[in-house]
């Protein structure tokens, strides 16, 4: 029986843990769940699941929840504030964490399950891309072992030897690796004449062509920056140097991520675009187990294409390539002026084609410290985003 902690338990991630944990009642049990403030939805997953514990980090949802449960006759205990994540995150009984609290409010847990030696199931991006280097330090003093759940990241992994050690220096060199892919889709505007970009609309970046997502995920996807931040998470998660790490674009979104190796073979991962195949590797590696997911129909697959990665069309790629070359800070504060200049697009206050001018001004600007602490990283990020904000308000 593996013993759980979901961070993050009330978010698309989290419901798509519990549902493929729920399918194998004899092999899993829910320890803690953890959130931010939705304490009704929380209220349905501490009574179908039965955790020991439950985290709400705001104190009046906390109380909400208590008071809830006590009058449905559960005996979960909660726990409330921001500590109690990192509480939960390392419990002694407690096998596996599901890091799934988006954004740097995720940050501090998932470092603590990673100095207390547990299986920690990635799936919050700024752990790797704004403290990659603090975040691979942790791992290594607590030996924990590091599965990602980030679509892209998991076909890599699920194409490496069934060995592979995430996180570790010298596991591509020994696998025989020449390449690590990584796919992107190209967006809403991969045939998009580049002169036609400056008129851009915020509801025309959001039409994604193959997914449903998130505003800011959905503009992510239009300047391809998502793509630039996973090159930094493969970048940390598998040792590679950047020269190793290739974007190819590929429309139809089947193949995930590829790996080529020195004899010249190359490991596809193909999938339907369901988040439960990555939770349930990450949950099971190396064994498999039953998702949920529906089978690939490959009848009606179609045609696959694949192309380059224009930079002229998507210099977000080459300055997330810049901000590893520097190091150090350099990802936190790309990461966070990039979220202000997505802000200030979709609220009408810059066109689409400023988006990366205002990351590479701040990168331009901003002094690189060596990252040791986490305090630096809050406050590149902190300095990033006023930089950012100053740019937007007076370009």
């Amino acid at each position: 029986m593996k013993r759980l902690t979901i961070l993050g338990s009330t978010g698309s991630i989290g419901e798509s843990t519990l549902d493929v944990v729920a399918r194998h009642p004899g092999r899993y049990a829910v320890e803690a769940l953890a959130a931010a403030k939705n304490d009704a939805k929380l209220l349905a997953q501490c009574l179908a699941h039965k955790p020991r514990y439950a985290v709400l980090v705001d104190a009046d949802a906390a109380e909400r929840l208590r008071k809830a449960l006590r009058e449905n006759g559960s005996d979960t205990e909660v726990w409330q504030g921001a500590a109690a994540l990192e509480r939960t995150a390392t419990l002694p009984q407690v096998d596996a964490v599901m890091a799934a609290i988006v954004g740097a409010a995720g940050l501090p847990a998932t470092l603590a399950a990673a100095r207390a030696g547990k299986d920690v199931l990635l799936a919050n991006k700024e752990a790797l891309v704004m403290s990659g280097a603090l975040f691979m330090r942790a791992v290594a003093e607590g030996g924990a072992r590091l599965f990602p759940v980030d679509s892209e990241h998991s076909a890599i992994f699920q194409s490496l030897p069934d060995d592979f050690q995430c996180g570790r220096a010298g596991e591509v060199a020994r696998s025989g690796v020449r390449r690590i892919l990584l796919t992107a889709s190209g967006g809403p505007f991969r045939t998009t004449p580049v002169e036609q970009l400056v008129a851009v609309t915020p509801d025309q970046a959001c039409a994604h062509p193959n997914w449903v997502m998130g505003r800011k995920i959905s503009v992510d996807s239009a300047t391809m920056m998502n793509k630039g931040l996973e090159v930094i998470e493969a970048h940390w998660l598998f040792g590679a140097p950047l020269e190793q790490i290739e974007v190819v674009v590929h429309p139809q979104s089947v193949i995930h991520s590829m790996v080529e190796y020195r004899d010249g073979s190359v490991m596809a991962q193909l999938g339907a675009p369901d988040m439960r195949t990555p939770i349930a590797c990450a949950l099971a590696w190396p064994e498999r187990i039953d998702s949920g997911v529906a089978p690939l129909d490959f009848t009606r697959l179609g045609r696959l294409e694949f192309e380059p990665v224009d930079l002229q069309r998507f210099p977000c790629v080459r300055l997330a390539g810049e901000a590893i070359g520097r190091g150090g800070t350099a990802p936190a504060a790309l990461n966070a002026a990039n979220e202000i200049a997505v802000e200030a697009f979709l609220a009408g206050k810059m066109r689409f084609t400023k988006i990366a001018g205002v990351i590479e001004n701040v990168l331009e600007e901003h002094a690189v410290e060596d990252l040791v602490t986490l305090e630096q990283v809050y406050a590149a990020d902190i300095e990033a985003r006023a930089l950012a904000a100053r740019l937007v308000a007076h370009p």
